[in-house]
């Protein structure tokens, strides 16, 4: 088992990669004793020329030199970071971003690092463990690699109902279906337009049962603003979370500990992977598509996902309710809890601390 006593989060600020952090850092610290940091390190703000010269140029050297070089390279970004012992902590960090920072204080102080999903510039073979989602198609021949189903997540079952009832104090949630709905945005693969929310989301207003509907940080104000039309003035509707106006807010755990049915777009793997590991069978709504059908036929781009969301439902773990979103049989049951034994994060965690 390793011996790390600390465990770190480097942030990059963007929530749901902060989450992915958090799962396997909690579970770490469940599992072995080691402290998680309750202060994250931040990535520093840089200029599109520093950006440009330390995460594209020279990141290449954190890989080749040693510690000293890594300690020059933080303090030319200008990133605060305590003192940490030599052979005593566990860095973390998710996404491109903060992946050089992560690597950096590794070798700056002689530690360990852990990378989730795949650093766009420089790989996942400098660090010492990298959690990489299947659809990546990583190099398991490293030996340092571990795939994940979807995303790991900071989504703890045992605490979820305790949240829900303090967030939502108050309001007449028992007893009734209770249908969560949680919204992307556009990418590279998907277009989430406010025509779309108009065509699929409008009649799912005269559902009998109360709705708790969230945005995230890709959907974008226009997709927000017709959500908002759309439900408005509906009694069904008993909470709305539109990310662009409260950003810091982070309801998706009350949501899920109130919710007896999930229902997720489809481009935002973060939020089918947190509902699934909650305990539910999770209705998939799909999306148009932005990705080109040679990158389609390649098995590039919404391919991938659809190749694991085939892995999902292999699984039990979501019905695709397609581009209609057809839902009185997803509906039929009390709940949609598929009690299985689903965490990324834990089995992530458990796969680290037997090396």
């Amino acid at each position: 088992m390793p011996d790390f006593k600390r465990i770190v989060i480097i942030s990059d600020g963007i929530r749901g990669h902060i989450h992915q952090s958090l799962g396997v850092g909690e579970w770490l610290e469940r599992l072995s004793g080691a402290m998680l940091d309750p202060t994250m390190v931040n990535i520093p703000e840089m200029s599109f020329f520093d950006r440009v010269l330390k995460l594209k140029m020279f990141v290449h050297g954190l890989e080749t030199h040693g510690g000293a070089y890594s300690r020059e390279w933080l303090k030319s970004t200008g990133i605060r970071w305590k003192k940490y012992d030599e052979g005593t902590t566990l860095f973390i960090s998710t996404g491109s971003k903060a992946a050089p920072f992560c690597l950096a204080l590794s070798k700056a102080t002689h530690n360990k690092c852990a990378v989730i999903m795949t650093p766009s510039v420089l790989g996942t073979k400098p660090f010492t463990y990298a959690i990489v989602p299947e659809h990546d198609k990583p190099n398991l021949k490293q030996g340092n690699v571990i795939t994940t189903l979807g995303a790991p997540n900071h989504i703890y079952i045992p605490t979820l109902k305790d949240i829900a009832s303090h967030f939502f104090a108050g309001r007449n949630l028992e007893g009734r279906k209770v249908i969560a709905l949680l919204i992307g945005g556009s990418d590279a693969n998907y277009r989430v337009t406010s025509r779309w929310a108009r065509e699929v989301l409008t009649p799912l207003r005269d559902i009998d049962a109360k709705f708790l509907i969230t945005t995230s940080r890709r959907t974008g104000t226009s997709v927000e603003n017709a959500v908002e039309e759309i439900f408005s003035g509906s009694p069904n509707v008993e909470y709305m979370f539109l990310y662009s106006r409260t950003p810091n807010q982070n309801s998706i755990t009350a949501i899920l500990g109130a919710a007896t049915h999930v229902l997720v777009t489809e481009d935002s793997v973060s939020m089918v992977s947190e509902a699934v590991t909650a305990g539910f069978k999770v209705g998939l709504i799909r999306l148009p598509r932005s990705t080109g059908k040679i990158k389609h036929m390649l098995g590039f781009g919404a391919r991938r996902f659809d190749d694991m969301f085939s892995r999902f439902a292999e699984r039990g773990l979501i019905t695709d309710l397609g581009n209609e979103v057809y839902l009185p049989k997803f509906l039929e049951p009390e709940n949609q809890y598929h009690l299985k034994d689903f965490n990324e994060a834990k089995r992530a965690a458990e796969w680290i601390l037997r090396r």
